[in-house]
Order: C-alpha cells, then sequence, then structure tokens
C-alpha cells in the first residue's frame, strides 16, 4: 500500500460488539471484551502505518442509558485495557488523547485516563483519540462557550468567529480533520461522532462486526479510501 494514498485522520465507529455476543451465545461484556482484542490491533497497525491520528468512538454520551450490569463491563474493560496497553502504547511512541468529558466518568477510570494523557503527552507518534462519553453535539456546545468565554472577556469579538477558531475550540484541536471514517456491522450512520470533522471525510460502511474486523478488513477499508476521488466540494 502507498504510504502516500493513506488518510491521516482514520475514525472508527466500533460496531457490533453486543451482536457477536448474541451470535456466539454469550453475555454482552464477552462481546465487548472480544472487541478489545480487536482494538489492540487496529492501533499497533495505524501506528506502524504512520497514521497521523486514529479516533475511536469507544463510550457515548449516550451508552449510560444501556443495563448498569454492562456499563460497568465497559467501565472495568476501561481500566484493564489501560494497565495492560499503556507501557506498549508510550514505547511506540502514541499519544493518548480521550475525547469527551472525563471528569463525569467513575473516579478511578477518570485517574487512568488522565494518568495515560499526562504519560504519552511528549510522545510524537501516532495521535490514539479515545472518545469516552463523548457526544459530538456536546463537544460542539463546549467549543461554542469557550469561544463565548473569549469574546465575553474581550479577548476576540463575535467577528473574529472562523473555522479555525471553532476547529481550535474542539476536542481534536490541532488535528487534521477526519478523511476516513470506517464503521463496522452494516450500520450507516455517524451517531452522533465527530459530527465538525466529518465535514469531508470518506465513509466506507461494513457488514463486519467489529469483534471480527481483522486486519484484512481494516487494508480494505484503507484500500477503499484510497481509490476515492476527494474534491472538497470543488465539482
Amino acid at each position: 500500500m502507498s504510504e502516500k494514498l493513506l488518510p491521516r485522520h482514520v475514525a472508527i465507529i466500533m460496531d457490533g460488539n453486543r451482536r457477536w455476543a448474541r451470535r456466539h451465545r454469550l453475555k454482552a461484556a464477552l462481546g465487548h471484551r472480544r472487541g478489545v482484542e480487536t482494538l489492540r490491533n487496529i492501533i499497533r497497525e495505524s501506528s506502524d502505518l504512520k497514521i497521523r491520528a486514529l479516533s475511536l468512538y469507544a463510550f457515548s454520551t449516550e451508552n449510560w442509558k444501556r443495563d448498569p450490569s454492562e456499563v460497568q463491563a465497559l467501565m472495568d474493560l476501561l481500566l484493564e485495557f489501560f494497565s495492560s496497553e499503556i507501557d506498549e502504547l508510550d514505547e511506540k511512541n502514541v499519544c493518548i488523547r480521550i475525547l469527551g468529558v472525563k471528569e463525569a466518568l467513575p473516579p478511578a477510570q477518570r485517574e487512568a485516563l488522565f494518568r495515560a494523557e499526562e504519560r504519552t503527552k511528549n510522545n510524537t507518534g501516532l495521535c490514539l483519540n479515545i472518545a469516552i462519553n463523548y457526544g459530538g453535539r456536546d463537544e460542539l456546545v463546549r467549543a461554542f462557550r469557550k469561544i463565548a468565554k473569549k469574546i465575553a472577556e474581550g479577548e476576540m469579538s463575535p467577528d473574529d468567529i472562523s473555522e479555525d477558531s471553532i476547529s481550535t475550540s474542539l476536542d481534536t484541536h490541532d488535528l487534521p480533520d477526519v478523511d476516513l471514517l470506517i464503521r463496522t456491522s452494516g450500520e450507516m450512520r455517524l451517531s452522533n461522532f465527530l459530527l465538525y470533522q466529518c465535514a469531508y471525510a470518506e465513509f466506507v460502511f461494513t457488514d463486519v462486526l467489529w469483534p471480527d474486523f481483522d486486519l484484512a478488513a481494516y487494508h480494505a477499508a484503507l484500500d477503499e479510501y484510497g481509490k476515492r476521488q476527494r474534491r472538497f466540494g470543488g465539482g
């Protein structure tokens, strides 16, 4: 695969863990656990391919509505993932950034995320964005509040509001917009993920459930991206 055809920023909606579990007559938590194995492989491959940024939709603001036992299992997996993977991620020069509102998470998870960000903040390899307690509309509201605060304090005027000022107020500030968005499991919607950043993203939807999304499926999505002609509205 030619490196020049690779996207700078890949976003993935990791969908299908629960359906995978039902298909195998397992509890939902085991589907999520199997999905973590896929997650490890995709992160490693993205780092090896020297992709600039990888954004993963791990837990949305709406996911709190799920069964409490499933939410707890996801929170436990979150701690387990950072405990087992942080050394390798740091060694591979991965910079971890959490998208969303960490402050609303349970204390142990919140502390683990803060530690991961602090430990890897100076790394210059893959920027791994993990969206936890994240919603695209909520991100925009928080960005607009930052801008409004600057206007109220006299740091900028309403006429200074631009695409750049909005972009730099988002959780993904200083990163390129999403080039490729992949969603697994056959669903074809954004589900409130990176709404602003996906303005000109190429979408690849696959019927493969996330736990079965292997490197061959990932490369197929990257190859599909390489075939697209991106015009950015230019005709």
